[in-house]
C-alpha cells in the first residue's frame, strides 16, 4: 500500500498514537504523519503510507486552516485547556477591542513557539523539558496568517475564530499573543484542523471507517495516490526510452520531455511521468537537464 490517507484525528490521541494504531491495523512498516496535531485537537491529520513516506516532507509544507475557541482572562502553562492555570484577571475587553486585535494578527508575523511543543532543544523535545520544570529561550519564527476571523463572541470571555496560515504556525501561540495584546491573557479552549493543503475535513475519514473499509477489502477508496497528493506541483511526461535512466537517478536532457513543458521555471519541482506512470519528483537545472529529487516509481 502506497499513498496518503486523510485521517480525522479524534481528540485525546497524539498524532503518533494515530500512526501506531494504523501501522498495526494496516500491517505496514513504513507510515508517518505529515504535520503534528496537539493531543487535545481534532481534525485533518495527513498520514503517508508505504513509499508515500518519502513525500511527507512536501505534505508538511502545505498551508493549514483551523477553527477554534479561546477563553479570555485566563492563562495556562500549556496555553490550552489541558494545562495548569497560571494567571487570572478580572479585566475583560469589549468586542470592538477584540476585533481590532484580531485584525492586527494577520500577514507575516513573528511568533514564539510554546514550551509545550515537539520542537527540540539540544536533542530533547521542549515539552519534556517543560514537564521537568525547565524553561529555555525559544527563538521567534516568521509565520504568515492569511486570514484571522472572529466568528462569534460569547460574553463575557469566550471567542470562536477561524485561521488560515502557513506551515509552522502554532495556534496556541497565536491565542497567547492575542490575549497579551488585549491585556487580559487567553488560552486555547479547543481546536479543529479544517484543512492541510488539499486535504479537508469534509473528506477526512475516522479510524473506525478505515477499520471497516479494511474488513470489507475497500481500503483503497481512502488512499490517495502519491501523484494526486502532490497535485499542487506541475507535471511533465518524458519519453519512454528515458525510463531506465531516470528511475536510476541519471540526468536526462530537457528535450526528453514530450508533454507538459509549458512555462516551467528553472529549479521548479515537478511531478515526472514516464510510460504512463508516476515515477517521482524532479526539476530542470541550469544546464537544461532533468534531475530527479525523489524516485518513487
Amino acid at each position: 500500500m502506497d499513498g496518503v490517507i486523510n485521517v480525522l484525528k479524534p481528540p485525546g490521541m497524539t498524532s503518533s498514537d494515530v500512526v501506531v494504531y494504523l501501522r498495526r491495523l494496516l500491517k505496514v512498516k513504513k507510515i508517518g504523519h505529515a504535520g503534528t496535531l496537539d493531543p487535545g485537537a481534532a481534525g485533518v491529520l495527513v498520514v503517508c503510507v508505504g513509499r508515500a513516506t518519502k513525500i511527507a516532507e512536501y505534505m508538511m509544507e502545505a498551508d493549514k486552516a483551523y477553527r477554534g475557541g479561546l477563553v479570555l482572562g485566563v492563562e495556562t502553562d500549556t496555553l490550552d485547556a489541558d494545562g495548569n492555570i497560571t494567571n487570572v484577571t478580572t479585566y475583560l475587553p469589549e468586542l470592538s477591542h477584540i476585533e481590532e486585535v484580531f485584525q492586527k494578527y494577520q500577514g507575516r508575523i513573528l511568533q514564539t513557539p510554546p514550551m509545550y511543543s515537539a520542537i527540540k532543544h539540544k536533542g530533547k523535545p521542549l515539552y519534556k523539558l517543560a514537564r521537568q520544570g525547565q524553561s529555555v529561550e525559544v527563538a521567534p519564527r516568521e509565520v504568515e496568517i492569511f486570514e484571522n476571523t472572529l466568528l462569534e463572541f460569547y460574553p463575557p470571555n469566550e471567542v470562536y475564530f477561524q485561521v488560515s496560515c502557513s506551515k509552522g504556525t502554532y495556534i496556541r501561540s497565536l491565542v497567547r499573543d492575542i490575549g497579551k495584546s488585549l491585556g487580559c491573557g487567553a488560552y486555547l479552549s479547543h481546536l479543529i484542523r479544517l484543512a492541510s493543503g488539499q486535504f479537508n475535513i469534509a473528506e477526512s475519514v475516522s479510524l473506525q471507517e478505515i477499520s471497516g473499509a479494511l474488513l470489507e477489502s475497500k481500503i483503497e477508496k481512502y488512499v490517495t495516490p502519491m501523484d494526486i497528493a502532490l497535485s499542487g506541483f506541475s507535471s511533465v511526461t518524458i519519453a519512454d526510452n528515458a525510463y531506465a535512466r531516470v528511475i536510476n537517478g541519471n540526468l536526462i536532457r530537457k528535450e526528453s520531455i514530450i508533454s507538459g513543458l509549458g512555462c516551467i521555471a528553472e529549479g521548479e519541482l515537478l511531478r515526472i511521468y514516464c510510460r504512463k506512470r508516476f515515477i517521482g519528483l524532479g526539476y530542470i537545472d541550469s544546464d537544461n537537464m532533468i534531475r530527479m529529487r525523489k524516485v518513487l516509481g
